[in-house]
C-alpha cells in the first residue's frame, strides 16, 4: 500500500493489521512509519523513480493507492508497475470533488489520476471522500496562539468524515469481493458549518473559541496554509471554499453505513478523541 503514513494510511495499516491480513507498505523514509505496527513489512521505494518500484510491487495481488499533490505521475508510475507485477485489484482514493458540475479543478485532478487507473485494465474500487475531520487540525495554532478559527465557507455546510472510517471501508473492500470496477462516495453522517463544527470542538475543549469569517480569497487559502500555496492549487482550493460556501444544505451519502454495518464517526466523537492535538505542546506531522 502507498500512502500508508498519513491521515488514512496510518489508520488503514492498523485496520488490516488487526484483521490479519497480509500487507506491506511502501515508504520513502522508513522513519516515518514509526508506531506502525512491526510486523507489517516496509519496503523502501519512491513514486516519483519508476526504478524502485518493480521489487515494491513484486508479489502483490491488491494495492491501496494514494498519490498526493496535483500532479498525475506518481499514479502513472505507480499503476504502470502494478500492470508489469501483476496486480489484480487497485483500491484508489479519489475525491468527491470529481462529482462536482461543473468539475473543479481538485476534481479535474482526481478525475486524471481515476482515468490512469481505469486505462490500466486492473479492476479498480475508487473511494471518493469528502472533507476530512482531520483538516481541523489546520486550526490548532489560530486557537492555541489567539483563540480563534478563520472560517472560509460562512453558510456552507458539509458532512466530514474521519480518516479511520475511510481506512475501514478501504480495508473492507481490499479483503471482500464484489467491490471491483465501483465507485464508493464517502461522507461523514452530519452536514456542518464551520461555525457549527468550532462550536463542538470549543464544548470538548471546555474554551471558548472564536470564529472569524474570511474576507479574500487570498486569506482563505492562507487558512489551510498559512504559508502560501503554489498558485494552481491557491486557485484550486479558493474555488473549492467557493463551492462549499454555496452548498447550504451539504451532501451526505450512507455508504460507510451500507459497507460497514454502522454510523461514521461523529465529529464530537473525533474532537473528544484528540483533544490532545489541541492542547498540547505538539502536533503529530502525519496529520497534516
Amino acid at each position: 500500500m502507498t500512502g500508508s503514513t498519513g491521515n488514512v494510511g496510518r489508520e488503514l495499516v492498523r485496520e488490516l493489521d488487526g484483521r490479519g491480513a497480509a500487507c506491506r507498505i511502501l515508504v520513502r523514509d522508513p522513519a516515518r512509519a514509526a508506531g506502525l505496527p512491526g510486523r507489517i513489512p516496509r519496503v523502501v521505494a519512491d513514486l516519483d523513480d519508476p526504478a524502485t518500484l518493480a521489487s515494491a510491487f513484486d508479489g502483490v495481488d491488491a494495492l491501496f493507492l494514494l498519490t498526493p499533490g496535483i500532479g498525475t505521475e506518481q499514479t502513472a508510475h505507480a499503476i504502470a508497475a502494478a500492470v508489469r507485477a501483476g496486480v489484480r485489484h487497485v483500491v484508489h482514493l479519489s475525491s468527491l470533488f470529481v462529482l462536482g458540475d461543473p468539475m473543479p479543478a481538485m476534481g479535474r485532478w482526481h478525475h486524471a489520476r481515476e482515468e490512469i487507473v481505469r486505462a490500466s485494465g486492473i479492476p479498480a474500487t475508487i473511494l471518493r471522500p469528502g472533507g476530512f475531520m482531520t483538516n481541523a487540525l489546520e486550526w490548532v495554532h489560530s486557537i492555541r496562539n489567539e483563540g480563534f478559527v478563520l472560517d472560509p465557507v460562512g453558510p456552507g455546510r458539509f458532512a466530514p468524515i474521519d480518516p479511520a472510517d475511510i481506512a475501514a471501508v478501504a480495508a473492507h473492500v481490499l479483503t471482500e469481493n464484489g467491490h471491483e470496477n465501483t465507485e464508493y462516495a464517502l461522507t461523514g453522517d452530519e452536514a456542518l458549518t464551520v461555525t457549527e463544527q468550532v462550536r463542538i470542538l470549543a464544548a470538548t475543549l471546555g474554551r471558548t473559541i472564536e470564529v472569524r469569517a474570511v474576507r479574500t480569497p487570498e486569506e482563505a487559502v492562507r487558512s489551510r496554509f498559512p504559508h502560501g500555496a503554489p498558485p494552481a492549487l491557491a486557485a484550486a482550493i479558493a474555488e473549492g471554499f467557493a463551492l462549499l460556501r454555496a452548498d447550504t444544505t451539504g451532501f451526505r451519502t450512507d455508504t460507510v453505513e451500507r459497507l460497514l454495518g454502522r454510523t461514521p464517526r461523529t465529529f464530537a466523537e473525533w474532537c473528544a478523541a484528540n483533544t490532545a492535538a489541541f492542547l498540547g505542546d505538539t502536533v503529530d506531522a502525519s496529520h497534516r
